[in-house]
């Protein structure tokens, strides 16, 4: 009994030490992460009217969703490097601070170059938060079962955003498509006086990338606005065929960049390891399917049939509420089948649903809308959990950390290019429901491809 005593408080001095008050950093990087998702989608519900008044076409409303996520992925890997560099504690702060500022320049925003410049200094301050968040959540709860708890509980906050963001848009869009963005200012708030009470990080230097970061970022952007411009204007646009030139010569460069330099930003050994392959492919073609459909769904149901800000986020409603509940069937799913059975079952129910979106798109039925969403919703949520699962499982332990970074990057990117591509199809209103069929189709092809590589996951670990 006295052993037990004297273990007890040590541990206790040990937490409080590594992180403060354990609960409180939880809930504050929790609060991070609902905050770093919600704004991914929370804005499309808002895209028709942020055109009624500032303008911009189809390719203005894509640049004010890919200026945050482009941003956000091509960040992510410097983030957790910052992180380290200045402290966790710090970094946080730094994201909050750039995030808060951002978010000002968004809701007061007079011009739709404006309010891009402002996501795009908006993205740069999630990809801070994000690292940092889950490097307090590290700290504060040294215990591995603890922290294991702990990031349960913060991968949810992220989940719920995602979950109603497009709803709490829609809500209030119907009011005024500032608030969106005013809604982060409180949050941001609180987030700073929580942050206070956090004890401080500690520091550790660490070597950069910083000609992979450089190349990354033009490589990146060059080809997001050869995609979105070409959609627009034609591919055939002087502009346009430089861009995608660009775009190509520099993902080459940025792969032998990888290959030679001693600190690479993104190591190629990682592709080595078969689940890491498979689950960066899946992660991909999932934000595909996931930002693609809230993109062109929200502009369907308010440009094409005319519905209000709310009545098209309450079309989400259903689609809400199924996915929180698949997040819950997934694990319990997982433990008793493993990882491959919920993720091929999640993106086979995720292409079932965009089928029917498809075949619904003519009729204009928001009904039937919303129920096919529940199958995309429900699909992901139950996919998504194993996928990152198999991530961590198919690494080594001390590359756990870049493989984490890698794989958010491809999610990151491939909703970007969702955004670029789906946008050019549905440019012309003419011709807007036979590009959300393409579009629709696309993402069915591309899902149930992805569940079949989903197929060749194995049990165990580094494969």
């Amino acid at each position: 009994m006295p052993r037990t005593d004297a273990v007890a408080p040590a541990r206790t001095t040990a937490a409080d030490a590594a992180g403060g008050r354990p609960r409180l950093t939880l809930l504050l990087a929790s609060l991070g992460f609902f905050l770093i998702t919600l704004d991914i989608l929370i804005v499309n519900l808002a895209l028709t009217q942020i055109g009624v008044e500032l303008g911009g076409g189809t390719a203005g409303r894509q640049w004010v969703i890919d200026g945050y996520t482009l941003t956000f992925a091509v960040l992510l890997l410097f983030a957790g490097n910052l992180s380290d560099r200045i402290g966790a504690k710090r970094s946080f702060g730094c994201g909050i601070l750039l995030f808060l500022v951002a978010s000002i320049g968004c809701a007061l925003a007079p011009s739709l170059g404006l309010l891009i410049a402002a996501r795009v200094v908006q993205g740069a301050g999630a990809a801070i938060m994000l690292p940092a968040s889950m490097a307090l959540i590290r700290e504060a709860f040294p215990d591995a079962r603890q922290r294991t708890h702990a990031l349960g509980i913060w991968a949810v906050g992220g989940a719920v955003a995602g979950a109603v963001g497009p709803l709490v848009g829609g809500a209030l869009t119907t009011v005024d498509w500032r608030l969106v963005f005013g809604i982060n200012l409180p949050v941001c708030v609180v987030m700073l006086v929580l942050l206070a009470f956090v004890a401080h990080s500690p520091k550790r230097p660490t070597p950069f990338d910083w000609a992979g970061q450089a190349v990354s970022i033009v490589a990146l952007t060059a080809l997001m606005y050869g995609l979105i411009t070409g959609g627009d204007q034609g591919f055939g646009q002087p502009s346009v065929i430089l861009s995608l030139v660009v775009a190509v010569a520099g993902i080459a460069a940025f792969l032998v960049l990888q290959s030679r330099v001693r600190h690479p930003m993104m190591p190629l050994q990682l592709f080595r390891y078969s689940g890491m392959r498979i689950a960066l492919v899946d992660g991909f073609v999932f934000m595909v399917g996931n930002f693609g459909s809230v993109f062109v769904v929200s502009l369907y149901l308010q440009q094409h049939l005319g519905l209000s800000p709310l009545l098209a986020g309450l079309v989400f409603l259903p689609s809400a509420a199924f996915s929180i509940t698949g997040n819950i069937i997934s694990g319990t799913l997982a433990n008793r089948y493993g990882a491959r059975l919920p993720i091929v079952l999640g993106f086979a129910l995720m292409a079932a649903g965009f089928v029917g979106l498809l075949l619904a798109a003519p009729a204009g039925s928001p009904i039937l809308t919303g129920a096919f969403l529940i199958f995309t919703g429900t699909g992901g949520s139950v996919a998504m959990p194993p996928v990152t699962s198999v991530v961590l499982a198919s690494v080594p332990a001390e590359r756990a950390g870049t493989a984490s970074a890698v794989f958010n990057t491809f999610r990151q990117v491939g909703g970007a290019v969702a955004i670029a591509v789906f946008g050019a199809f549905i440019a012309n209103t003419d011709t807007f429901i036979r590009g959300m069929q393409l579009s629709f189709a696309i993402a069915a092809i591309a899902l149930l491809a992805a569940g079949l590589v989903g197929l060749r996951i194995r049990t165990g670990s580094h494969h």
